[in-house]
């Protein structure tokens, strides 16, 4: 076996094959030797992903640069021997870990559920004897057994077949049973038309063969793609890249803000120390505690809100980028269609009733599909696609099998072989007569039918339309003979000479009902949806059309027609094309680059090995959830019931959380940025500080906290699938938001610090007047979060009470303002004392005040419409 790893093993006569791999087809390998390849090629498993362990999944939360922040900040505090505030800083950062934690463990735990499958044996030959062995014990050169509903256990080369078709779409993405053989094709014919051979994963439709395992685990199909695919990168998403440019820009301009005033402190007299530790103090008093915790809740309730529409997020960054998604490449089957076979309609010439009859007890006879254990109320039906739906489509009519046999028990049958192109059930009735029921190809049964010239052209005409609606067509036909003709000794041919056609079955795989409707509020929401499939180009065409998707034969490209485009014609053609047919893997590939380098966020569907490298390469991957175990693993998201709806309602879900996060992020940094005014400008005139450190934290951290997360909840916005997807460069601070934080930011600095120079000047206890301060930046915080509820209308215009955690933790924020300023623990604790209904009523006031003035700076964006930029 020197030369094994350099064989096309199609290419090569099956002889020739035994004799490489020294075996025996009729008795197979010895123990001994089996044991000994084993050593040599190793377990028949896949690559193994290394598992994301539970301490893996929680190092993975710290990987966020807010979260550095904070890090940095409590071991400041700490070094400061400011122990509470250190506490309180790392506290933040513990709790944002381990909500991100528990949230993606679970997740985790969800997908390794879906990746179990049920171990299955297969049929092996050792030293003569039919062994059933755990697919892993397989190795090159054993022979295997395999027959209708066997999953192939290794890639093998076929030695002897009996009417063999192969269900391959999880590998080339052809939905059609692939029929086999054992004859050589040339080296250099594609995996797909690859007859003769047979691919771990696939699954037997149809038919029995031999063959001869060639490779095992890593050196299968499956196991090439799935080394490639451990060696992909992950890339950053356009959320984490976001997070990190703003985490930067916001370690830049705190680290501005505290130079100045550690300079400017040094300029009017105060001691380089002293300086040092209030500069440090104001950084620390600056981090916005709660932020991360915020984000990480906000993306928590996204893909718990995703999962309850059947769609699992697999990490929680991937749920916000669905939002962003402005292109989706979806196949037809299974997520636009159901993804198997029905009968959609049957035609009876002349709509004859006796023939009606006939036809459904042809479809019931001439079928190997059965209902397992006969569980009627379940229905799972076990066979290949096609005599699946034809039993189902019986059943529904009110035809059993096991009661028809009771009637006219059955002789003999024959299954549809690729050579007749028909199937047929012999039987006999109560009057000794012998019944003939075929199956198969229109055209050969109508060509041996007794129909008449007129009938036969109606048929043809009628068969030629259904094939051009997309239909597969089967006919049916019926013949009644003296009990004297036994047709023991006639051929499949003589059998069904002179039938009577009774008529045709039109199968397809249909639309999902939801489908066209979805495909709509996809372009509704300014995403290109593109059709992109193995199938047949007029399939595809029809599909699209079907859907609402406007296309015609220049809409179209075949991947015969990408391979003959290079990057650049490819590129300037992309734009005006929406279905492609006929696709490999490396198409897909083209197609998610070509659109990426228009910087546009590209979401790309798969169900098979064939496609986990283009679930890679997209900005986001998804999976069917019927798809392959490798699949999955390669996917951001996974539809649990294959559907495409769930695809357009994980967008909807994804641009909520991303306006949710902005309302977040809003809301804290317009009090960050007051606090920073607040405390800086105190420090430049040498007043003391409006607000203690300690006071500065029960803001930041326990009034602020339950506001943050009620916008987490923030329901979604009525235009939500209306506005066009974000661009990737579009940052998390759009320009209304830094007016709105810049402007409150002012706005109340300007209030709180007039007010607060007013009554320091005026000799109140300092006590006393940081309370007012601490209740006048607690009241107006009360009052803007109602502004944040959404930042593309006015308060007026919407339902201040529709959130009901928001109103709640409003309750929650006021209790907390006032426990601090009234309860003894909390005053002495935060040196505060407690205030007059004339100083609450111009706090309040200060608060209504500012809200109006917020309203107004959006009103301008609104009207300049600039809030789309």
């Amino acid at each position: 076996m020197d030369n094994y790893f350099q064989q096309n093993w199609h290419s090569i006569e099956k002889e020739e094959v035994l004799k490489i791999l020294r075996t025996d087809s009729e008795k197979g390998l010895s123990l001994s030797e089996a044991e000994s390849r084993k050593k040599i090629f190793g377990l028949n498993i896949l690559p193994q992903k290394e598992k994301l362990t539970a301490v893996k999944i929680l190092f993975s939360q710290l990987k966020n640069p807010l979260i550095y922040i904070l890090i940095i900040a409590g071991g400041v505090a700490l070094f400061l021997q400011e122990y509470t505030d250190a506490i309180v800083i790392l506290l933040a950062a513990g709790v944002n870990t381990i909500i991100g934690y528990l949230q993606e463990y679970k997740a985790n735990k969800t997908f390794e559920k879906l990746q179990k499958t049920i171990s299955f044996n297969a049929k092996v030959l050792r030293e003569g004897k039919t062994l059933f062995l755990d697919i892993k014990e397989l190795v090159p050169g054993d022979i295997i057994l395999i027959q209708e509903g066997d999953r192939v256990p290794a890639d093998a080369r076929i030695i002897e077949e009996d009417d063999l078709t192969v269900n391959e779409s999880m590998l080339t993405g052809e939905s059609m049973p692939q029929e086999k053989n054992e004859a050589v094709v040339s080296s250099n014919t594609p995996l797909g038309d690859r007859e003769n051979m047979i691919y771990m994963g696939t699954t037997v439709e149809s038919g029995r063969a031999k063959a001869v395992v060639v490779a095992t685990g890593k050196d299968t199909q499956m196991g090439k793609i799935s080394d490639v695919l451990q060696q992909i990168k992950e890339e950053k998403t356009p959320l984490q890249r976001k997070i990190s440019q703003l985490s930067k820009r916001l370690a830049v301009f705190l680290t501005i803000i505290v130079f100045l005033v550690f300079l400017w402190g040094i300029f009017v007299g105060y001691d380089v120390k002293e300086m040092f530790i209030i500069s440090v103090a104001l950084a620390v008093a600056s981090i916005p505690e709660g932020l991360p915790i915020a984000l990480t809740v906000t993306l928590a309730i996204g893909m718990q809100r995703i999962l309850k529409h059947k769609g699992l997020v697999r990490q929680m960054v991937a749920a916000e980028t669905l939002g962003s998604a402005s292109v989706i490449c979806t196949d037809k089957t299974g997520t636009l269609t159901y993804g198997e076979m029905r009968v959609e309609k049957i035609y009876v010439y002349k709509n004859q009733k006796r023939k009606e009859d006939l036809l459904l007890k042809t479809i019931t006879f001439c079928n190997t599909a059965f209902f397992e254990e006969r569980k009627w109320k379940e229905r799972k039906v076990v066979g290949n696609m096609t005599e699946r739906a034809l039993l189902e489509y019986s059943f529904q009519e009110g035809y059993l099998k096991e009661d028809l046999l009771k009637s006219e028990p059955q002789i003999k049958f024959s299954s549809f072989n690729s050579k007749d192109k028909f199937s047929f059930s012999i039987h006999k009735n109560f009057s000794d007569n012998i019944l003939v029921y075929c199956l198969g190809a229109p055209e050969i049964l109508l060509e041996k039918s007794r129909s008449q010239k007129k009938e036969r052209e109606a048929i043809k005409r009628k068969i030629n339309d259904l094939t051009n609606e997309g239909f597969r067509v089967l006919g049916a036909g019926f013949k009644s003979l003296s009990g004297k003709n036994t047709l023991e000794s006639s051929t499949h041919q003589k059998i069904i000479e002179g039938v009577d056609f009774l008529g045709l079955i039109a199968l397809r795989d249909p639309l999902r009902e939801d489908a066209k409707e979805t495909i709509q509020k996809v372009k509704s929401a300014g995403i290109k949806p593109i059709i992109v499939t193995g199938d047949h180009k007029l399939t595809a065409k029809r599909i699209a059309q079907k859907v609402g998707i406007k296309v015609e034969d220049k809409n179209i490209l075949e991947g015969k027609d990408i391979d003959k485009l290079d990057e650049k014609e490819f590129s300037q053609k992309i734009s005006e094309i929406s279905v492609y047919a006929r696709v490999a893997p490396e198409h897909k590939i083209k197609i998610i680059k070509a659109w990426q380098a228009k910087n546009e966020v590209v979401a790309m569907t798969g169900d098979g090995v064939n496609d986990v490298l283009a679930l890679k390469k997209a900005d986001i991957g998804i999976a069917l959830g019927s798809g392959t175990d490798i699949a999955k693993e390669s996917a951001d998201l996974i539809l649990l019931d294959n559907s495409f709806k769930i695809i357009l309602e994980a967008i909807e879900e994804g641009r909520v959380i991303i306006d949710n996060i902005r309302k977040v992020v809003t809301y804290l940094f317009s009090d960050l940025f007051s606090e920073i005014i607040l405390i800086g400008a105190s420090i430049l005139f040498k007043l003391p500080l409006p607000l203690l450190p300690a006071q500065i934290l029960w803001i930041n951290l326990i009034e602020d906290s339950l506001p943050n997360f009620a916008l987490a909840l923030e329901p979604k916005e009525k235009d939500v699938l209306k506005r066009k997807p974000e661009k990737k460069e579009k940052p998390l601070l759009t320009l209304e938001m830094k007016w709105i934080i810049f402007f409150v930011g002012l706005i109340t600095d300007f209030l709180l610090l007039g007010l607060f120079l007013w009554l320091y000047y005026h000799r109140l206890p300092m006590s006393h007047i940081r309370t007012i301060i601490f209740a006048g930046l607690g009241m107006d915080s009360l009052f803007f979060v109602y502004s944040c509820k959404n930042l593309h209308k006015n308060i007026w215009r919407v339902n201040i009470f529709s959130n009901k955690y928001l109103v709640l933790s409003s309750f929650f924020r006021l209790g907390a303002i006032l426990t601090a300023i009234y309860l003894p623990l909390f005053q002495k604790l935060l040196k505060l004392s407690p205030l007059s209904y004339f100083e609450w009523f111009y706090v309040i006031m200060i608060g209504i005040l500012n809200l109006l003035l917020i309203e107004l700076v959006k009103l301008i964006f609104i009207k300049e419409k600039k809030i789309y930029d």
